[in-house]
């Protein structure tokens, strides 16, 4: 039996461990294939490894894959890992500015890491009405942290007085609440920011058009593991802490991420529906992903959409 290779963008991401626990759990060796979990960075090169063949399953942003593959050309998205734009904005905790105001942001810096969290930072203060062309929002580079994750720099940019606050995963929040740095100011997932930023993008399952032809079982059994690790998290969060204590040995993420884990899984759903492509493509568009709307099959796997209730 050949072993098909998998990878999210960001390890410490509980909208990307779905898939992760799906390897770890044993769900996808229940549905009969082999899937090794590969302990990197996706975000760093994911993408580029699924278009060379160096991994034939990635988790991350359901836009992610026009990196390598253009305007989705070559890459479908197999399913939902959870539903709704995922990303959080914390603040210094002696901020003086209520939750969700977004022009309270104006001469304040933002850290954000690499091009998937940032393109969707400036996007969404853009369409706030701040103006980034003349840095009313500064948004800087994250820091780089002594962790192998990256859900540290948050804490690090407080604390270190690199920037005001941070964008990125819930993990980085969490952290930097447990460290007493900083406070929430916006989660897209539960509607803060601008109209519409709830569908900015979603966590997905992505592979390359070549597996789905070539074998579309393997590609159907993902779709089931991942529809039953959801159901098995919503039922028991506490399953995270097995995966966490082998991936975060001693460190604060093995606690943090159960409690995660259940904050989240009303959200762990494998459905795309026609409303979120829509968002992902006004998303794509205005970003300069695409140059027009895609149909709907341009962008998902959907003869794989009677599994995703299964």
């Amino acid at each position: 039996m050949p072993t098909y290779r998998l990878m999210v963008a960001d390890v410490d991401s509980p909208s990307y461990f779905v898939a992760t626990a799906a390897v770890k759990l044993g769900f996808f060796k229940q549905q009969g294939i082999d899937v090794e979990f590969v302990p990197e960075y996706g975000a760093k090169h994911g993408p580029e490894q699924l278009r060379d063949g160096g991994i034939h399953f990635f988790g991350g942003p359901a836009f992610a894959a026009t990196r390598a593959f253009p305007a989705w050309k070559g890459a479908k998205l197999l399913c939902a890992l959870s539903q709704n734009s995922y990303w959080f904005m914390g603040v210094r905790k002696d901020l003086d500015i209520p939750r969700g105001d977004i022009k309270a942001l104006k001469g304040l810096r933002i850290s954000s890491s690499f091009a998937f969290p940032r393109t969707a930072l400036r996007h969404m203060l853009v369409e706030a009405g701040l103006d980034m062309d003349h840095d009313e929002v500064r948004i800087v580079e994250s820091l780089p942290t002594t962790s192998e994750w990256h859900s540290r720099d948050g804490v690090s940019a407080i604390q270190q007085n690199h920037a005001d606050g941070f964008w990125g995963n819930g993990m980085r929040l969490a952290l930097a609440e447990k460290a007493g740095v900083a406070k929430l100011h916006l989660d897209l997932r539960r509607g803060d920011g601008p109209q519409g930023a709830h569908r900015y993008n979603f966590a997905a399952l992505t592979v390359t058009e070549a597996l789905i032809e070539k074998e579309p079982e393997v590609a159907a059994a993902a779709v089931r593991a991942i529809v039953a690790t959801q159901k098995a998290l919503q039922v028991d969060p506490s399953l995270a802490k097995k995966v966490c204590d082998e991936l975060f040995p001693g460190e604060d993420e093995a606690e943090v991420m159960p409690i995660l884990i259940s904050r989240d899984a009303p959200f762990y759903d494998a459905t795309i529906s026609l409303e979120v492509v829509d968002g992902l493509n006004k998303f794509a568009m205005a970003n300069g992903l695409v140059d027009k709307p895609l149909a709907f099959a341009d962008i998902v796997a959907e003869r794989f959409s009677h599994l995703w209730k299964s």
